[in-house]
């Protein structure tokens, strides 16, 4: 295995290969990047969809087949971005999203092979630029390109998932490696690929025990949150989900889309798939292996190559030298750990806010699960599946 063969890359992982900075769209983008540079204000007018209901529809379905991906995935982030603020941008959403911005998304979306609403590649992966282009992905020198509201607390919660992803990068390089030295019987270098790995997480910590230093938990539950939750189990939505005005194929019926959560991001999947960890089933399992559907073509293709590659778990289970399973076991535990952290930030960041924010519950994640009961029993598994 390649990362290349995925489009992605030691250096940055699941991020973009491309800066959103850097992709010019065409000119028929013009009105759809001017609402979307200038959606802060909108939304500040309490009348988000009146603004945004007077945009033309662009008729993007013969430019969408045909235009280079970094360009799509660039309209991917500006058009989802004014979904979401369309039926989150005021107290009480609708239940319908109008021709003028259901077509264009749809369209996008059918291209990508992803659903028609914002996912965590259009949020995160996508949405970045270095200011520095000869330096580092790194906090003091990556930008947030597409805002809702902005401020610096929703700025720091993306780039901090940025800074993570790219760190990652490292991990997602070192297990399609590990696919091969497994095989190979090479017990050497499998132990100092996972040692690598595990210096690598370690990062990875250091990035997101940065989350509360710029991103407060009442500021993110009361004015980033409320934009990015979906369509799917939300009582909000009286429909049971969002009915997309001049899509002919959905023919008028609600469609129940999952919210952008960080379940979307491929790390912890794909190091599942790694070391062969299984989970039993129960609603957040099936809501995850729901959630693979809203990744990133590629990425899926990756975790799916990986699961059925990967004989790591039986290599090292098979063999003498303690030092490789402790690698083994060391790198494991960090997924947990990792799972462990998350729980922590839902707890404070989420579980622990209160508000009256329409479809914005405090006991639900945006994906649409009662996340706190299942986030400790993956973390459990993921603990016990040691060799």
């Amino acid at each position: 295995m390649e990362l290349s063969d995925y489009g992605m890359s030691r250096e940055r992982g699941y991020l973009s290969h491309y800066e959103i900075d850097e992709i010019a769209l065409p000119s028929l983008f013009d009105a759809v990047k001017q609402a979307a540079g200038n959606l802060s204000g909108l939304l500040s007018t309490g009348r988000v969809r009146h603004w945004l209901g007077q945009l033309a529809d662009p008729g993007l379905e013969d430019w969408a087949r045909e235009a280079a991906e970094e360009e799509v995935r660039t309209a991917m982030v500006h058009y989802s971005f004014l979904v979401q603020a369309y039926v989150w941008g005021e107290p009480l959403p609708p239940d319908h999203l109008p021709a003028n911005l259901a077509r264009p998304m749809v369209a996008i979306a059918d291209r990508l092979g992803q659903a028609p609403l914002l996912p965590y590649s259009a949020y995160v992966l996508d949405n970045w630029y270095r200011l520095d282009k000869a330096g580092p992905i790194a906090l003091d020198n990556i930008v947030m390109h597409q805002h809702f509201v902005g401020g610096d607390d929703e700025s720091w919660f993306v780039l901090v998932h940025v800074a993570i992803e790219a760190e990652a990068g490292v991990l997602l390089d070192n297990a399609a490696k590990l696919v091969t030295v497994a095989r190979q019987g090479d017990e050497a270098e499998a132990e100092r690929l996972l040692i690598e790995m595990d210096a690598a997480w370690e990062r990875i910590y250091g990035h997101f025990a940065r989350m509360p230093e710029r991103c407060d938990p009442y500021i993110y539950f009361h004015r980033v949150r409320p934009y990015i939750h979906g369509w799917a189990n939300n009582p909000a939505l009286s429909g049971g989900g969002l009915v997309y005005e001049g899509v002919d194929r959905f023919e008028m019926k609600p469609m129940a889309y999952r919210g952008q959560t960080g379940s979307q991001s491929s790390i912890v999947p794909a190091m599942d798939a790694l070391f062969q960890v299984g989970h039993s089933d129960d609603p957040l399992k099936s809501f995850l292996d729901e959630l693979h559907h809203y990744r990133p073509v590629p990425h899926r293709k990756f975790i799916e190559d990986l699961a059925a590659q990967s004989t790591l778990r039986d290599f090292v289970a098979a063999s003498g030298a303690q030092s490789l399973k402790d690698a083994f076991n060391a790198c494991l535990n960090q997924s947990a750990r990792f799972r462990t952290r998350h729980l922590e930030y839902a707890a404070s960041y989420i579980n622990k806010q209160a508000g009256s924010i329409a479809g914005n519950d405090p006991d639900v994640g945006t994906g649409g699960t009662p996340f706190m009961k299942y986030l400790k029993k993956h973390r459990d598994e993921n603990a016990a599946q040691l060799v």
